[in-house]
């Protein structure tokens, strides 16, 4: 422990607002993101690719959206190395600023009928941008919400930018929902045209934001690493193993549902489709207030006891959510979205932000939890792809196994994890908080000051 002055254990002054500004980026980079996936399942295969075999026309489209999953890893890692080098503020602006451009121009785009194979090559293209923009983002918007939080409360600040994830996603389905009323191309233009405004708007928060006390604290101490991402590779990679492990389960959760089941249910009840948007809506809004509350909730009691139980009710509900569809019901439909959005993905997120955060140090912290997180981003953009070939050849029994393993991968990934957060450091932590707010209450000093005497550092 160090005995110099420190930065406070009550978080800094700009705690709040890192956080909210966290959010609010990381809600518009799903947005962009959601809307590309929410497009391909109703859209694209039809509108970039020759008229083919329907089928086909499916397999293709989720193959463009999982080329945007492919260079993900490769925007972690390389929004990771700069965040870790350099300060995490300046690749949330870049990242937020490719995505908003690469997102605008989808909706420009020329389709098959009016270019040909041009279209498709294009469209390709910048997906590829899409997917390194939107791996920059994450580890930077989590990290700077969790280095700038009050120690007690980490888990609770890295969820805030996480609940920016169904936010995202309930406006690009509300848009898409508000969108399918339109005629013709405009169905799926729009919700890209207008996310331009989300983008301006995102920048201008971002833009005043604070660099990271904690990121500040390592460079004034000369700890940065002189290249973070070797150093991770070298002597973080099993935190990288951990992470990919416990990202799994939470990205097929959500691709397998809001992308693949929303196609699934289009192609064999088009009558649901609006129903299925509306559900997919309804969950996302659902999924802020259980993202945010799970964040929370592991302050109090540890990171993996959420987790854990997460991933077994995923395993759970893994046939039940095919036998529900199945049955056509509007309100199964709904039912089973509210189940697989808004409880099961929100209860791994909002775990997520301090659970994979806290598995690395601060000097490779980004680029480690980054490179993890999107190396399995990678894995499970893979789902609706493979759910539709599994499907095509065993029927929806195979869809249910994919969930059903990727769950499976989650619980062992979490039970092989140490507890980041257990009793007795929640106490010695919680005896500084105390400690801090007596030595400010006798001096005058505000939260997020720094004290004129030191405190421990964790």
């Amino acid at each position: 422990m160090s005995t110099s002055t420190q930065r406070s254990v009550l978080g800094s002054k700009d705690r709040f607002k890192t956080a909210v500004a966290a959010a609010f980026g990381t809600s518009v980079e799903n947005y962009d993101f959601i809307a590309y996936g929410t497009a391909s399942a109703l859209y694209f295969g039809a509108v970039f690719f020759p008229d083919s075999d329907r089928y086909v026309g499916t397999l293709l489209s989720f193959a463009t959206l999982a080329v945007g999953f492919v260079m993900r890893p490769l925007g972690g890692a390389v929004g990771g190395y700069f965040a870790d080098k350099y300060g995490r503020k300046p690749v949330l602006v870049t990242a937020m600023s490719v995505m908003g451009a690469a997102t605008f121009l989808i909706g420009v785009l020329p389709t098959y009928g009016q270019v040909g194979v041009l279209a498709p090559i294009l469209l390709v293209a910048i997906r590829m941008i899409q997917g390194l923009a939107f791996g920059a983002e994450w580890g930077g918007a989590i990290t700077m919400a969790y280095e700038h939080a009050p120690w007690h409360r980490r888990g609770m600040f890295a969820a805030i930018p996480q609940s920016g994830n169904p936010l995202g996603i309930a406006l690009a389905s509300g848009v898409f929902a508000w969108s399918d009323t339109l005629g013709g191309s405009w169905q799926w233009r729009t919700p890209f045209l207008l996310s331009a405004v989300l983008v301006i708007v995102a920048l201008i928060v971002r833009s005043r934001l604070s660099e990271s006390p904690e990121f500040q604290e390592v460079r004034a101490s000369g700890k940065t690493e002189k290249n973070p991402l070797l150093a991770t590779l070298a002597g973080d990679w099993p935190g990288i193993l951990r992470v990919i492990a416990l990202r799994v389960v939470e990205s097929f959760a959500y691709y397998s549902t809001a992308t693949y089941l929303l196609n699934y249910i289009t192609e064999r009840h088009p009558d649901l489709r609006s129903v299925a948007l509306g559900a997919i809506t309804a969950a996302s809004i659902l999924a802020i207030a259980v993202t945010f509350l799970a964040g929370a909730l592991t302050d109090r009691i540890g990171r993996r006891p959420i987790y854990v139980a997460a991933c077994t009710a995923a395993i759970l509900f893994a046939f039940p959510m095919y036998l529900l569809t199945n049955s056509a019901q509007p309100a199964l439909v709904v039912t089973v979205f509210i189940i697989g959005i808004g409880l099961i993905h929100a209860s791994l997120t909002g775990t997520q932000g301090s659970l994979l955060t806290e598995q690395f140090r601060t000097a490779t912290r980004t680029s480690g939890a980054s490179l993890g997180y999107q190396v399995a981003a990678a894995i499970g953009g893979f789902a609706p792809l493979l759910a539709a070939a599994l499907v095509g050849a065993f029927g929806w029994p195979g869809a249910a196994l994919l969930y059903l393993a990727a769950a499976l991968t989650g619980l062992v990934g979490i039970l092989a994890t140490k507890e980041t957060w257990g009793r007795d450091e929640r106490e010695r932590v919680l005896r500084l908080v105390a400690e801090e707010n007596r030595v400010r209450s006798v001096s005058g000093t505000p939260a997020g000051a720094v004290l004129p005497s030191s405190s421990e550092s964790r």
